[in-house]
């Protein structure tokens, strides 16, 4: 079995590499090569903490495996972050275990890269002004992503807690973009592209906020009852997503189905437009990429740095 470190990944993994893997894997998906297993998460009774599965196969690369790991809120005070993960690899031919990989940073890169493949296809044509809707630990992420996949001339940017702004500052300051601190009414009007990375339980964004040509890029609803947008916002928009079935459940889109606001079969898959099976934007004025997380995603990421580590010989080899 390979092992390749926590510590190691931040030096083996470039958001290139990361955004390589996952626009591969959602082509795969929609291709229906690729499938995820469900889910399974579950409140342990101890610390709070959130702890779950997250697995797939992508019979295209002959990838199995499956990401264990999930939130411990008090972490805190043993100087680590909330969010824990480690992801296994193994064989499909004979069902041993190839590799374990340190999941916390690839966590982060992936999903900043999902939101990265969506703007690929997704962002109005001319896009300047990335908006961001959050700073906390993966907003950094998210802005160099973005950034790395369209030329954008200005970020400006909203946090509940406004003291936390200067993560988002500091970022752009490292790209090279101005940054500007704004209100949630003006970033609607003048980005062409949102993220939206928070851990909202109620909408932020409103429909009445965002105007003319626009992609959103929702990222931080990935449990029922989480929301950031507007249910009529989202009805609105031309609707992508990772996977369906978590799009209605646990995603954004869980509130405008609810609310009888759109109907499953609006909302459409991202690797769809990746495989060029789907148009994408087309005529819509607001396109949406409700980005719930996908074990396939991490087992993506995870083999891409065992193929890194390997050629580097940084992956250390252990008998079990």
């Amino acid at each position: 079995m390979l092992v390749v470190a926590e510590k190691e990944i931040a030096g083996l993994m470039t958001p290139e590499a990361a955004f390589e893997a996952i626009e591969a894997i959602f082509a795969s998906m929609a291709r229906r090569k690729a499938y995820n297993f469900p889910v399974v998460r579950e409140a342990i009774g101890h610390e709070d903490a959130l702890y779950g599965f997250k697995g797939g196969f992508d019979a295209s690369a002959l990838v199995l495996g499956l990401k264990a790991g999930g939130y411990w809120p008090n972490n805190q005070k043993h100087n680590l972050i909330n969010h824990q993960s480690t992801v296994f690899l193994f064989d499909p031919d004979t069902g041993r275990v190839t590799a374990a990989v340190g999941g916390n940073l690839l966590t982060a890169l992936r999903t900043a890269a999902a939101s990265a493949v969506s703007i690929k296809y997704l962002a109005p044509k001319g896009a300047k002004v990335l908006g961001m809707i959050g700073a906390g630990h993966q907003s950094a992420f998210q802005m160099r992503a973005a950034a790395n996949v369209h030329p954008f001339e200005k970020v400006i940017g909203w946090n509940p807690h406004p003291e936390m702004l200067s993560r988002l500052a500091d970022t752009a300051a490292e790209l090279g973009l101005p940054f500007e601190a704004v209100e949630l009414d003006r970033l609607g009007t003048e980005a062409d592209v949102i993220i939206s990375i928070t851990s909202s339980f109620s909408p932020l964004l409103m429909d009445q906020h965002v105007k003319g040509p626009t992609h959103i890029a929702a990222m931080g609803t990935d449990t029922k009852g989480k929301q950031e947008l507007d249910p009529a916002l989202v009805a609105r928009a031309r609707i992508f997503t990772d996977e369906v079935a978590q799009s209605v459940s646990i995603g954004e889109c869980q509130h405008a189905i609810a609310s009888g606001l759109i109907r499953k079969d609006q909302i459409g898959e991202l690797g769809a437009v990746v495989a060029g099976d789907h148009p994408g934007r087309g005529d819509a004025e607001v396109t949406l990429f409700d980005g719930t997380g996908v074990g396939l995603q991490d087992l993506a990421v995870a083999q891409k740095v065992i193929e890194i580590a390997k050629e580097k010989g940084l992956a250390q080899e252990v008998e079990i």
